[in-house]
């Protein structure tokens, strides 16, 4: 059955990782979609300037997959088909985190694809370029969100295009995926409004990466590994993954003082003194393609807008611009995609009512809220691990370290807990099922033991 359309424009603020998604939603409830990206988009799945960490290991999470699935139908064998890797989820990609070198390989029951992040988003736009009612603009920078006379609403958008002339676009509902949010915060300024308050976790976090073909004698009991640091004490890990084109790309990261150089000596130096040898031992013999990439990230910011009283008619921040996790977790792409299927679940239930826009930022900022709290904990216990780390810590910081540590070795004997754990980390399941009676009964005897 057909959706009743709610409005002639809706308008995307950037065509990344949230921003389109959010346009294939809208365009089942709106005449018009258009979305505006500053960058050059290239015909391929090639880097651009705008999306400067993209030369670093990108995860999509099941949950994000799952969601990019349901707005996509047949999305992941499209990922396939570009060559993306696909990885038993448990079994492909070997962990290894102080006490289990490795954790125990088992297979959980759901493939995740790993490529790299031109490939998704290029396989992404392919897909939103399907939809006749979705306009993709490249180079066009936003200049501002314009307001109502009453200022109570979004009007338009003014920009400049790719000619380099001014341009205003109507528009009946305003997406802010543009990363940084300034559009959003603009327009409160401009029209009197107060600011969101803000969460933030000062990481310090710095990475480096270069990309390697992979050798015919290449391991054969796994395709990627991680390496957990020894926290407090050490903070460089790494994170390699298969990418498209048979090739595997290496993420080294650290914070605060101990964060990988960008040469190439310096990078296998720092990756000869990781806390186990699996990953130097590997990229000694292979074949590296192309430079080091370095990239900096200083903190992690959620944004309330959920506790503000009063919020602009149609406009929505998105992405990002909502909440910016530390990118060690890979949660962002992931909790993005979602955030796309909590609108159009929300835009659903409202396209009866005789105003659908009205009201509809304060329930999506309500939904969003809850969908960000499960990756924001998880991130925010191991990052308040290193003394270093500035911001408000969780309230049960101590305990919840503990139980972290006790529902891991639970995890390593334990197929089930294994699996449950990893579906709240991949965000197919709130966190809160981890705190089961049985579980937390079980995490406490094991503790007891230890």
């Amino acid at each position: 059955m057909a959706i009743r359309l709610i409005g002639r424009q809706a308008i995307v603020v950037g065509a990344g990782m949230a921003g389109l998604p959010a346009a294939r939603t809208l365009a089942d409830f709106f005449e018009q979609v258009t979305v505006l990206e500053r960058d050059t988009l290239p015909p391929d799945a090639a880097h651009r300037t705008g999306t400067p960490q993209s030369r670093h290991v990108h995860a999509l999470l099941g949950g994000g997959q799952r969601a990019l699935g349901d707005l996509f139908p047949g999305f992941e064998q499209d990922l396939a088909a570009a060559g993306a890797v696909p990885l038993r989820v448990g079994l492909e990609v070997r962990v290894e985190t102080p006490g289990f070198d490795p954790f125990p390989q088992r297979d959980l029951g759901w493939i995740a694809y790993s490529m790299s992040r031109p490939l998704i988003e290029r396989v992404l736009r392919r897909r939103v370029e399907r939809h006749a009612n979705i306009t993709i603009r490249d180079h066009c920078r936003v200049r501002n969100i314009e307001a109502a006379s009453d200022g109570a609403a979004v009007s338009a958008i003014r920009l400049t295009n790719s000619n380099g002339n001014s341009e205003t676009l109507a528009a009946d509902l305003v997406v802010d995926a543009s990363g940084s949010g300034n559009p959003t915060t603009a327009m409160l300024e401009s029209t009197g409004r107060e600011r969101p308050t803000e969460s933030v976790i000062e990481v310090d976090i710095g990475y480096a990466s270069a990309t390697f073909a992979i050798p015919d004698e290449k391991p054969p009991d796994w395709k990627g590994v991680t390496t957990i640091p020894q926290a407090p004490q050490q903070s460089g890990g790494g994170l390699m993954l298969p990418l498209e084109q048979n090739r595997w790309l290496l993420s080294l990261g650290g914070r605060h003082g101990n964060k990988p150089p960008g040469d190439w000596d310096g990078f296998l130096a720092y990756a000869h003194q990781l806390r186990t040898p699996t990953i130097y031992d590997t990229i000694k013999r292979a074949e590296r393609l192309g430079a080091v990439a370095r990239f900096g990230f200083p903190a992690s910011l959620r944004r309330h807008f959920e506790r503000l009283d009063d919020f602009p008619r149609g406009l929505l921040p998105f992405g990002d611009a909502l909440c910016r996790f530390n990118p060690i977790y890979g949660q962002g792409m992931s909790v993005a995609a979602q955030e796309a299927c909590l609108l159009h679940a929300l835009l659903r239930g409202r396209v009866e009512e005789n105003d659908p826009l009205a009201g509809l930022a304060p329930a999506f900022f309500a939904e969003a809220a809850k969908l960000v709290e499960t990756p924001w904990a998880l991130a925010a216990v191991p990052d308040f691990v290193f003394p270093e780390t500035r911001g408000e810590r969780p309230a049960d910081f101590e305990r919840s370290l503990e139980f972290g540590a006790g529902l891991n070795r639970l995890a390593a004997e334990d197929a089930a807990v294994h699996k449950l754990l990893f579906e709240v980390r991949h965000l197919l399941k709130p966190r809160s099922v981890l705190r089961d009676p049985e579980i937390v009964e079980r995490v406490k005897a094991i503790a007891a033991a230890a």
